[in-house]
């Protein structure tokens, strides 16, 4: 979804600083995270968190490694939840956070983190672009029902199954 190289150095050494051999295992692991090679991105990215545990943007990718690998939502979450909390001023580690969200289906929360991060970098490309990518909601079927209820749940699921059958023809 994001392309982790995008980073710059201060960010890559903020926290704690990255040794050598955690840097390029760190680098390696962002580079197969990118490539959809998330086994081998997921060993790398341990293997860095063993060396440098303090170092947020790491164990923010060693999450959404482990999210997609080993589909484990909350050690995912809170892995990068404590990234953030570390680097709050951080944008990128919003990103991941959304991410996970995404990955497991929660549309609603990933937003919300993706607009954090917007907040903090009105011009960073890959959030403005995952955004736009998730679009628009579009109007419960019955408006004076909170969206979240049964009615307007069933309702938005046919119309989605319709609307997808119509498309496929």
């Amino acid at each position: 979804m994001s392309s982790k190289t995008e980073t710059t150095e201060a960010q890559l050494t903020s926290g704690r600083a990255l040794n050598d051999e955690a840097r390029e295992l760190f680098d390696r692991g962002a580079l197969n995270l990118d490539a959809g090679h998330d086994d081998e991105a997921l060993c790398c990215l341990r293997e860095a968190a063993e060396l440098a545990p303090g170092h947020a943007q790491l164990r923010s990718l060693l999450g959404v490694a482990i999210a997609r690998t080993l589909r484990d939502f909350e050690e995912s979450r809170a892995l990068c939840e404590s990234a953030a909390k570390q680097e709050f001023f951080n944008p990128d580690l919003y990103l991941n956070l959304s991410t996970i969200y995404l990955e497991f289906g929660r549309k609603s929360e990933a937003l919300r983190y993706l607009r954090r991060g917007q907040m903090i970098d009105p011009g960073h490309t890959l959030i403005r672009h995952t955004i736009a990518e998730l679009g628009r909601r579009r109007m419960p079927i019955v408006p004076f029902l909170p969206r979240r209820h049964l009615v307007n749940r069933a309702l938005g699921s046919a119309r989605n199954l319709v609307m997808s059958s119509f498309i496929a023809r």
